[in-house]
């Protein structure tokens, strides 16, 4: 008789910690190339709707845990591969946002990035809800937030 071995499931606070460690390195690029960020956006002429500098940071922290716990919920749910595809797509043109911006100072490439990115999200959305329908619904306060940055990111262009 034969014996079939099954390779052994990633326990899920392992796996959950992967996630949560890909999505930090995104934020940790963000933060290390956002370090003159205040300075940098509060020289600029922005629309009246533009938020406060310190709101940033909360909003994304709590961004960045419902991104991480979305993709690991996708994950566990027996997955096609594209959606993760399409997810880690995303992590890199949120990463590169930052740099681009602040760092750079090339505001028109990063509102090219980051329509790219709304597009992406867009794309995740649909493929996670095929497999859960939680794991799409933490993608869509980053796809709200994602479309105001990038309304904030054309104003800058226009405005400056």
């Amino acid at each position: 008789m034969t014996t079939v071995h099954r390779p052994r499931a990633i326990p899920a606070p392992l796996s959950l910690a992967g996630f949560l460690v890909a999505v930090a390195a995104v934020a940790v690029i963000g933060a290390f190339s956002s370090a003159q960020a205040k300075t940098v956006y509060s020289g600029f002429t922005l629309p009246s709707w533009a938020p406060p500098p310190w709101l940033f940071g909360p909003v994304w922290t709590v961004l960045y845990l419902m991104i991480a716990v979305s993709g690991w919920l996708f994950w566990r749910a027996k997955n096609d591969g594209r959606g993760l595809g399409w997810y880690g797509a995303g992590l890199l043109l949120n990463a590169a946002w930052t740099p681009l911006f602040f760092t750079a100072g090339a505001y028109t490439a990063a509102l090219i990035d980051i329509i790219a990115l709304d597009l992406v999200i867009v794309l995740t959305v649909v493929l996670f809800r095929r497999r859960s329908a939680l794991a799409a619904a933490l993608q869509l306060p980053y796809l709200a937030w994602t479309l105001f940055a990038t309304a904030l990111n054309a104003a800058v262009v226009v405005l400056n």
